[in-house]
């Protein structure tokens, strides 16, 4: 064996080449690791999942003939066409798929909603689970509850009424759906009222405050009058909720024997088993984080292997609106910790579909366009391991940067010495050259943990370089 030469490069340096290079998979892994759990079994006489892929086909029908007619057009522009002799997409569309401007308008508000087509500007362009369609019963099942998610967006609400009140039934529906999951059968519309009126009694009463005794006015106020007006427009309000949910094909209404009664499709009685499910877990929580804010609760789950705290996510969003769920995870990725960032977006796998336009719109932002990008990659078929290829080498980098930043806040030096053989790089020259390049705001700190951890001298010499370069400004 022969011994390096004074002027051999840096790199050749065997004690300073990563010699077992691993997936960008594993630098996630270094401070958490995700493994999927079996999925509870759906009850007894529920359809097999090819049964209720095929109803939910059938319910989205005219979307995916309408997201296809785009796809052949080229991409076709929602915005109208000028000029002489233009015709707007929709009559296009109609003239071509034998439908009315207004089914044309109701299927594409559904194609959208279902991720059926993508807006890029104002040109229209297919999505991903359009091109699995015909052969991914998951896929489909996905665009199906994305659109059940969405149901309050299908159907317009009554004119005239306040929006505070349209919140409070959209709120208080979960409650109305569960009732119609547990009775297995017709309900008449009359109990689904009784219900809803309480629901909607309930969380005003959870949005009261109780003045302080040194706080209370010295005369009786008036009270104020609850939002929305009472109750004298929850009727209205019921049949806007039945009928949006009729719509996305989650119940059927009837007359029955002299009254109106809902009951609920296979594919709604799973996708309400679902959200129950989730709620069983909730109220079943050992770790105790479901009433703590967003930032707590990760704090909490950093501490617990992966499964246990999948079923925290799981406990904390089922207690929450999805949409309020999901922008406070969001607001937690932006701050300055970066384990939980990453951790914000493992729970954001948890949500799925949801979460696509609120994670889709932060691959704008630079310190979470990687871990945005992964999420998008996952969340349309790519394997874990091989995600990372979405992402350049710079993002790459930073995300390599930012994940060392969680290991050295919050794990142990053996983390931060083995997260160097999850760099891209193929030697450690040039993972520093381009860790100094990509511009992290912890890359001083990061590098000087990395230095004092790390047992070969020589190596943690060039990276204490590395600090001191970044640190004085020096190439």
């Amino acid at each position: 064996m022969t011994s390096r030469k004074p002027d051999e490069p840096l790199a050749r340096n065997s004690r300073l080449r990563l010699v077992r290079p691993r997936s960008l998979a594993t630098a996630r892994r270094a401070v958490t690791t995700r493994r999927t759990r079996p999925a509870p079994r759906p009850p007894e006489g529920t359809p097999p999942r090819a049964e209720l892929a095929r109803q939910a086909r059938h319910v989205l029908a005219d979307a995916v003939r309408i997201a296809r007619w785009a796809a052949v057009e080229g991409g076709a522009r929602t915005a109208p066409r000028t000029g002489p002799g233009a015709v707007p997409p929709q009559e296009r569309a109609a003239a071509a798929l034998d439908l009315t401007p207004g089914q044309v308008r109701a299927g594409w508000d559904r194609a959208r909603l279902a991720g059926l087509v993508e807006l890029h500007g104002d040109t229209a362009r297919p999505g991903w689970r359009l091109h699995a369609w015909d052969r991914d019963d998951s896929a489909v099942l996905r665009g199906w509850v994305a659109l059940f998610d969405a149901w309050s967006l299908v159907h317009p609400a009554p004119e005239g009424v306040a929006p505070g009140a349209v919140a409070e039934v959209v709120e208080a529906v979960p409650q109305v759906l569960s009732l119609l999951q547990l009775s297995q059968g017709p309900v008449p519309v009359p109990a689904l009222l009784d219900l809803l009126g309480q629901r909607v009694e309930e969380l005003r009463g959870e949005r009261c405050e109780v003045p302080a005794p040194e706080q209370a006015p010295e005369v009786p106020a008036v009270p104020e009058a609850p939002a929305g007006g009472g109750t004298a427009g929850l009727p209205a309000l019921l049949d806007w909720a039945l009928e949006g949910l009729a719509a996305v094909g989650a119940l059927t209404l009837d007359l029955g024997t002299g009254e109106r009664h809902a009951t609920l499709t296979p594919l709604g009685n799973w996708a309400v088993w679902v959200k129950l499910e989730q709620i069983c877990v909730a109220a079943q929580s050992p770790a105790g984080n479901i009433e703590q804010s967003a930032e707590d609760m990760l704090r909490g789950c950093a501490r617990l292997t992966p499964g246990p705290a999948r079923d925290e996510y799981r406990a904390w969003l089922a207690a929450r609106t999805l949409s309020s769920a999901v922008a406070e995870l969001l607001a937690v990725a932006r701050g300055e910790d970066a384990l939980l960032r990453g951790l914000a977006f493992e729970a954001l796998r948890v949500v799925g579909a949801p979460a696509e336009a609120e994670v889709r719109a932060t691959v704008a932002e630079p310190p979470l366009r990687p871990y945005a990008l992964l999420w998008l990659a996952e969340y349309e078929g790519a394997d874990p391991d091989d995600a990372q290829e979405v992402l350049t080498r710079e993002e790459a980098t930073w995300l390599w940067v930012d994940t060392a930043a969680a290991v050295a806040d919050h794990g142990e030096s053996a983390l931060l010495v083995r997260h160097l053989d999850s760099a891209v790089q193929g030697t450690v020259p040039a993972l520093l050259d381009e860790v100094r390049a990509v511009g992290h705001p912890r890359t001083v700190q990061v590098l000087v943990a990395l230095a004092a951890a790390h047992p070969d001298p020589a190596l943690a010499k060039a990276v204490r370089r590395a600090a001191f370069q970044v640190h004085t400004g020096g190439a």
